[in-house]
Formats: structure tokens, sequence, C-alpha cells
């Protein structure tokens, strides 16, 4: 599994999300930056964006998974 298809899983499944992966050979990174994660907590945030990917996860293509998560206002304040 490549990263750009990490990417695309969890776009296809967050709406109106921006994904940056990184990594190869089932070890990635990704962060994801949505409004969806507006009011919730940390882990309620990595299990969305693990739900996208748990059938890579079952199937061995991904073994390992860092996950960052940020709202649009969150990730705008790091950018700047």
């Amino acid at each position: 599994m490549q990263a750009a298809e990490v990417k695309q899983i969890i776009e296809s499944q967050i709406t109106e999300s921006q994904v940056i992966t990184s990594g190869e050979g089932g070890n990635f990174e990704v962060t994801v930056i949505s409004d969806v994660f507006n009011g919730l907590m940390p882990v309620k945030r990595q299990q969305l964006v693990y739900q996208c990917v748990n059938e890579q996860i079952a199937n061995g293509s991904i073994h390992a998974l860092t996950i960052k998560t940020y709202t649009q206002t969150q990730w705008q304040k790091l950018q700047a």
C-alpha cells in the first residue's frame, strides 16, 4: 500500500478533509485536517480516522499508523 492510497481512503470517508500522508511498507503517518473534529476529544478524532482504514489494518496492508488531527482553525494557527 502506498501513502497516496491511504490519503484517498481517508479523504473519501471524512468529508471536506485535507489529508497529508507519508510512509511506506505498511507504516504510515497521517495528518487529517477537518472541521468534523470540532468539539471532539482527541481519542474520538483518532477513532474516526481508524474507522476509515480498519479493513487495511485487518488485512495487514497497514501495520502502523500515526495519526495527527486538527480542525481548520487549529491547522491555520500552526501554519502562522
